[in-house]
């Protein structure tokens, strides 16, 4: 596989996602032909290396099948490498998104393999404190991997009252006792979060949801939820009692594992507690090796299993579509056009729709101007080479509203389409 530059045994290939401080991208060993994720974090722009830290720190801490699995951990002067398990599914709320609410046993199979990783993560000290379907990830096989312990905590940061005091989670799944700020157990807080997933696994939408976010703490505070007809009356009382303003009568992990409905065809994975070393890491943050890493300044070349594992099938016609696994943010196409045209087009029509763009090693970034209802929108876009005379171009949002981006994306669509690869057959199909 030739790619955009190697780091250490592995060569780097497209972009999986990309944040504020970091990249992931996929990768394979050089030797045994592995494949993995590589997280990116670029060291001049970190403000907080302790939250960086403290991520690899508890996941060397966790190794449990239902839990991404951290590698190893490489650095330059100017960056970070987290080498992580690839996993080649999707995210568990592309599957919501795709197919609304679950049938009650596969609800129940996605929760019992959460809640043992919860439990085991407890078992290590660890408290996840992010817990959400775009934090689940699917493998192949349809089992679960908690991945994302950016906001993590360990026993050890908790306060002299033993109870951790940092705000942070995702609204609309964080517990009640985090929004008042009077200090909170990660272990309770944590579990608040995995009955509002399982609601949303079995009703298909939040209990909490309200635009306003005054009204949603409301709400939160007070447990103010209902249940759909459609809900099963086993998984009722499970919510019920996990959904507990009250974190002192909330349900705890141990009965959670008990509960009738919960053990229904239960099967708990084997995690291998070995006892994990947890080595110093300051070491990443202060590497001056650079020798490691080797650039390329073409775009990447990407073969045809890879093109095979991004797409549904073999049809590379270039028409814009969402990929069924990447419902809710990406978006491929390709083109017979060289690679810097197909940039420049795209940052052109970009900045003609109100966005600010950014180019580099056949990349562009494009970021809306005006605020949507998350934020800002932005996209991102890499080109990669399938062959001397065709590009496959994959754009994904980074932040902002889902909708707002299928908007973007269907306008995009338009301004590019005397650039988009079309077949004989795509063009008779679209006038049938």
């Amino acid at each position: 596989m030739s790619v955009l530059s190697r780091v250490g045994q592995y060569e780097l290939g497209r972009t999986l996602g990309e944040g504020t401080f970091a990249k992931v991208k996929y990768a394979k060993h050089v030797e045994t032909g592995e494949a993995v994720a590589i997280k990116i974090i670029d060291k001049e722009r970190i403000l907080k290396r302790k939250m960086i830290k403290r991520e690899i720190s508890t996941m060397k801490l966790i190794k449990h099948p239902n839990v991404v699995h951290l590698k190893e951990v490489l650095a330059s002067k100017k960056k970070v490498y987290i080498v992580l398990e690839f996993v080649d599914g999707c995210e568990l709320f592309d599957k919501i998104v795709e197919t609304g609410r679950m049938a009650e046993h596969e609800a129940r199979k996605y929760f019992q393999q959460l809640i043992h990783a919860v439990d085991y993560c407890h078992s290590r000290g660890v408290y996840h404190r992010d817990l959400k379907p775009e934090n689940l990830l699917l493998d192949s096989k349809g089992d679960l991997k908690i991945s994302d312990f950016g906001l993590s905590a360990l026993a050890q940061q908790r306060w002299e009252d033993g109870l951790l005091h940092t705000t942070c989670g995702t609204p609309n799944y964080v517990a009640p006792e985090v929004i008042n700020e009077k200090g909170y157990d990660g272990a309770a807080a944590d579990i608040w979060s995995c009955g509002v997933i399982l609601y949303v696994l079995l009703a298909g939408f939040l209990p909490f949801d309200e635009f306003n976010t005054i009204e949603l703490y409301k709400k939160i505070e007070g447990a103010d939820f209902t249940f759909p007809s459609w809900f099963p009356d086993g998984a009722k009382n499970l919510v019920t009692r996990i959904l507990d303003a009250n974190p002192k009568t909330r349900m705890t992990m141990s009965e959670v594992l008990e509960d009738v409905w919960f053990k229904v065809d239960d099967i708990a994975a084997n995690c291998g507690c070995d006892d994990v070393e947890v080595d110093g890491i300051d070491g990443v943050f202060s590497s001056g090796e650079e020798s490691f890493v080797v650039e390329s300044s073409r775009p990447a070349l990407i073969n045809a299993f890879e093109i095979i594992s991004m797409s549904q099938g073999l049809d590379l016609s270039g028409l814009f579509k969402e990929q069924k696994s990447s419902m809710k943010s990406e978006t491929r196409f390709t083109s017979k056009h060289p690679a810097s045209e197909i940039l420049l087009k795209m940052a052109t029509f970009a900045s003609a729709l109100g966005f600010k763009t950014k180019s580099k090693n056949y990349k562009v970034k494009m970021r809306s101007e005006k605020p949507g209802r998350k934020g800002c929108l932005t996209v991102a876009s890499e080109v990669f080479e399938v062959g001397p005379s065709l590009c496959m171009v994959d754009l994904r949002k980074t932040s902002g509203d889902t909708l707002e981006y299928r908007e973007f994306q269907r306008e995009l669509s338009v301004g590019l389409q005397d650039i988009v690869w079309t077949t004989e057959d795509d063009m008779g199909g679209s006038t049938s």
